[in-house]
Parts: structure tokens; sequence; C-alpha cells
């Protein structure tokens, strides 16, 4: 049912194009998605995603699972009939969302501001209070697995602790240790549940290791020896300086499954991409593009914009000239800059439309670079028009 092709190989880099066949559709990579955190991509309709090219989209099982529940999601048929969404879906665990938002939002019905009392690690799950209402919850790898096969996603993630990037090494250590463990009871409990299920699901697992060498290595060889059907590599792009991610990529690219799709999580600005893609990465995915759109910003060929600038509200052309999507052909800088001005929910959406049509765009662009053998031309050519961003 889960079958990974590469079509063709860069001949001076790590870059490769293939084909990821799921239940619901095949994927193209190198392949971005957009995430939908609720179940949606915020402000477009599923029909606007299609018709902007997207070919997988991301749901977020933390936030479905507190609010509405993932029991009421199955009794609605599953999240592609729930949100009439027919092509590929992903979920994560719900683990990075339990410590980011633990550590990051306190909720006043919370009774301190400590950390101790929103996430408490124990070895067999987490205990952390909602930051909707300060309710408590315990996940552990087993119930973060059933919730995902509840959803019903095509491609899953199995659970695991996202130790900070500024964890010392024999944290990061305890951590690993931790996620390798979680990751083995995912894996028992996706197997019976799969084994029975009449919608087969995908389960990854999720290098980890923080920012040291030798814990990501020795990840990147536990979950290539689980012999699964993809391979994620999560912990990146939350704080560490770039080169120090692409470094370890460049580590951990030696002990990865070269036939199996690999999964960059949370990273997905223009250069990130083109970086990723370099070191032989086959998936993507990032709120940044549908974030910055919230907050008046968008993506041209020389970088980001942000369009609450004076010197656009008299400019009377698209927000990238030449370039195909709806927003474009339609609109003006001025106008779209008035509803952004005006808090006008259209001028989110335009944005939104815009920026993920450019960032699928430039996946397309790179998919075709690289079946040219011409890849590390154009990251050369894209970046040295990109980076003069204003």
């Amino acid at each position: 049912m889960f079958e990974f092709k590469i079509k063709k190989k860069d001949p001076h880099s790590l870059a490769r194009t293939g084909s990821f066949k799921t239940p619901h559709g095949i994927l193209h990579t190198p392949v971005f998605m957009p995430v939908g955190t609720l179940g949606v991509v915020k402000s477009l309709s599923p029909d606007e995603l299609k018709t902007l090219g997207a070919e997988i989209m991301l749901a977020n099982t933390y936030h479905l699972y507190l609010r509405p529940g993932h029991k009421l999601i199955k009794k609605m048929g599953g999240l592609h009939e729930w949100i009439h969404w027919d092509k590929p879906i992903l979920t994560d665990s719900g683990g990075y969302q339990v410590f980011s938002l633990g550590a990051g939002k306190k909720n006043a019905a919370m009774p301190d501001n400590s950390m101790q009392s929103v996430v408490k690690i124990h070895e067999d799950g987490v205990e952390f209070r909602s930051h909707l209402d300060g309710s408590k919850h315990f996940l552990t790898p087993e119930k973060a697995t059933k919730i995902q096969h509840d959803l019903g996603a095509d491609i899953i993630m199995a659970f695991d602790e996202c130790a900070p990037h500024t964890s010392d090494h024999d944290y990061a250590e305890k951590a690993l240790m931790r996620t390798h463990d979680w990751t083995l009871k995912c894996k028992k409990t996706h197997e019976k549940i799969n084994r029975n299920s009449d919608n087969p699901q995908a389960l990854f697992p999720i290098v980890q290791g923080v920012i040291y060498d030798d814990l990501r290595l020795e990840s990147a060889k536990f979950c290539t020896e689980l012999d699964l059907p993809g391979i994620a590599i999560g912990g990146l792009s939350v704080g560490e300086e770039r080169q120090t991610m692409y470094q370890l990529l460049e580590k951990i690219q030696t002990c990865l499954p070269e036939k199996k799709p690999r999964y960059l999580m949370g990273v997905g600005t223009p250069k990130d991409l083109l970086e990723g893609v370099e070191r032989g990465m086959d998936m993507f995915d990032c709120v940044h593009v549908t974030r910055m759109s919230r907050h008046g910003s968008f993506y041209d060929e020389t970088g980001r914009k942000h369009l609450k600038n004076t010197i656009f509200k008299a400019d009377s052309s698209p927000l990238q000239p030449g370039c195909g999507c709806y927003s474009c052909k339609n609109f003006s800088k001025s106008y779209i800059r008035h509803l952004v001005m005006e808090n006008e929910m259209l001028g989110s959406r335009l944005l939104t439309i815009h920026n993920l049509h450019f960032l699928l765009n430039l996946m397309r662009q790179i998919r075709l670079a690289i079946e040219k053998g011409s890849f590390k031309k154009f990251k050369k050519d894209f970046l040295q028009s990109f980076h003069a961003a204003t």
C-alpha cells in the first residue's frame, strides 16, 4: 500500500525526486505540506488547496485531541470525510506541542506559573495541562498512536520527546532513550491496530538527539533499523543556528535509508527547503507561510516583504509580477494592503493563497531542476535574488 520510488537523483548533490504511494493518492517529492492544525489550512477551503496544487496536508494530533476530540472525528468518519479532503493527510504525534505549548503558554486556569505544573515527563508518558482550559491529561505512546488511528491519517508519527535545543548532552541522551522506548511502544500498538484495519496507515519514527552528532547518529541508526515506511527528522529549526541544522543533516544522511521518504519536520522557509532538498530530504511542513500571511507579509522573487509598509499604499502592481495565483491575477498590492490595514479577512486569505502558491511552485521548480540535473544552479540563482529581502 505504501511504496516509495526514487525517480531521479541530482548528480551534484543528494537531492532526488520520487513518488510516495498512499491510500489517498501519490505524493511527488520533494513535497511541501501545508499545515492544517485544526483540520483546516487557515482561511482556505480544501478545493482552494487543490487548486493551488497541494498534494497532502498536515493536521495536529494534540489540538484535535483536546478539541473536538478524536472520538468525535472517528464517529464523523475520520478526518478525510469530516474535512472533505480526499488526498493524503499526515498527523504528528502531539509530542512537540505537549512540550512547546507547555513551556511557552500558561493558562489562567493553571495553579501557578512553574513549568512543573504544566508538563511532567514519566518513563511511560507525559502528564500535561491543556493550554485551553488547564485540564490535566496524560499522553502515552500507545494513546498517541490510537488517537492518530482514530483520526484516520495516511501517515502518522511516533510519540517523541522534543528536548529543547539548549539541553545539555546528559539530558539530551535521556530524552533520546525515552523517545526510542516510546517509538517501540508506538510500533507495537500500530501494528496491532493496523493488522485488523480497513484503513492502513504508515508509521514514521522520529530521529532526535538535539544538536549532538553522536546522539543524532545513534537515533538515525535506531530508526532505520525499525524498517518502517518512512523516517522523520525532528527537533530541528527550533532555535538552533541554521548552519547547525544543515551540518546535522549532513552527518546523519549516511545512516538514513535511501529508499524511504525522509521528512524534515517543521521546516518551510524557501532557503531551508532548498538546503534540505540538497541534503536528501523529501518532505517538509511549516506553519510559517500561513502565519506570515496573517501578519501582512508576502514572498516575491527577491524575498519577504511587509505589505503594511507605506511604499505599497499606491502600488498598482500584483504581489509578484508574472505570478499565476488568483491573488496576483486579480488584485494589486494597494488593494490587498488596504484589506490588511482594515483587518478584513479577505486580505489574509489573498496573502495565504499567494504565499502557498509561491512555496508549492518553488517545489515544482525544484523537482524540475532535479529532473534536468541542474538543481545546484537553480538553487544558486534563486538565492542570489531571494536574499535581497526588504
